[in-house]
């Protein structure tokens, strides 16, 4: 994870809270049916999780370009990009999910 690296010179409390919310807050909060196993730990609508890729995207292009080189940061903002294309059926998937009353189908 670049965010640590990133914080990490400034305060050794915020780098190790990134970790805590970008990896602490999706274990926890997720929409039921979006896991493989299907259960949800704290079941949350689908936007919630569309709202945590998101800042975990935003995060990871952020600390890119505070960290790196330009050419790294431009790559690791194209992947965040494509990851917003890619994920397009899921995300459609989640806003239908309402709370988490329908079950996934793959």
């Amino acid at each position: 994870m670049v965010v640590p690296l990133a914080l990490w010179p400034h305060s050794a409390l915020l780098a190790i809270g990134a970790v805590v919310l970008l990896i602490g807050l999706p274990a926890v909060f997720s929409t039921p049916g979006d896991r493989p196993s299907g259960v949800a730990p704290v079941p949350v609508p689908g936007f919630v999780t569309i709202l945590l890729v998101l800042i975990q995207l935003a995060a990871a292009a952020a600390a890119a370009w505070a960290l790196g080189p330009r050419w790294f940061a431009l790559g690791v903002t194209a992947l965040c990009l494509m990851v917003t294309i890619t994920e397009q059926p899921r995300w459609r998937w989640l806003m239908n999910a309402s709370g988490g009353i329908h079950a996934r189908t793959r």
